[in-house]
């Protein structure tokens, strides 16, 4: 059984895979304080409650966007699970062609995710990854990964909103009962859902006229599902896209 771990800024997603069936998957939030014990630990929690043991983990593929958490998960699934993960770093095998101007700068879950449509959906692509950050992924027909966008996540936004206006409340992100708050609560969900409704279809509206009619678009991060439901330019919702790609690249590497 594979374990599949990405790290992000603001979330943790875990994942299982017996052979290509997806099983249990998570998503806890991201704390850079926690040590390789307390990670251990709870990876063995996650997979006690699905009915697994850490004896049924024969193998980790992780990805990280945060370099001081991935050490201390070497550690936690060396000493816990007893693997060594295999970390999308340079050098391993992905079965995409990074276009960007430096490889380098390209973050180890946009690959990742290239990967997983170039197997699952084909391209031409673009991926909206609703998470820290709001970026938008261009993959070519041939699988290759262009380049793309990046923008503040609406979670950064509502933050930054609620820090900086002083009579502005923290709210729920929610669908507000119409585009025209009566109240400042309302206000704030339309302007923050629909707002980034906007964003979305001007975004994938330019993608669009660069790579071709026939681009699929697919969502993926926590939000996701609640922003698909406000727009028809989102063709897929693929909340665990990551975790399918660190299936397809640890089999690529085997």
């Amino acid at each position: 059984m594979l374990l599949t771990l990405d790290i992000g800024n603001t979330n943790i997603t875990a994942g299982v895979y017996t052979g290509a069936e997806p099983g249990a998957r998570w998503r806890v939030a991201t704390a850079r304080e926690r040590t390789a014990d307390e990670y251990g630990l709870q990876l063995v929690g996650f997979l006690q409650h699905a009915g697994h043991t850490p004896q049924h983990i024969t193998g980790v593929a992780l990805a990280s966007v945060v370099p001081p958490l991935t050490g201390t998960f070497l550690r936690a699934c060396q000493h816990y699970l007893h693997c060594t993960p295999l970390v999308v770093d340079a050098g391993v095998r992905t079965g995409v062609r990074v276009r960007y101007d430096d490889p380098r700068q390209v973050g180890a879950d946009r690959v990742v995710d290239a990967a997983a449509v170039q197997a699952l959906y084909g391209g031409p692509a673009c991926v909206v990854d609703f998470g820290t950050a709001t970026t938008f992924d261009a993959i070519s027909a041939n699988g290759d990964y262009l380049g793309g966008a990046i923008a503040p996540g609406i979670e950064i936004a509502a933050d930054a909103l609620f820090q900086r206006a002083a009579k502005l409340p923290r709210v729920e992100l929610a669908r507000p009962p119409a585009a025209i708050g009566s109240n400042t609560v309302h206000s704030i969900q339309s302007g923050l859902l629909y707002g980034y409704v906007g964003l979305v279809e001007g975004m994938v509206a330019r993608f669009r006229a660069e790579l071709g009619a026939d681009m699929k678009v697919i969502a993926t991060g926590g939000l996701a599902e609640v922003l698909a439901r406000e727009t028809a330019v989102i063709d897929i919702v693929a909340p665990w896209l990551t975790l399918d790609g660190l299936r397809i690249i640890w089999e690529l590497n085997q």
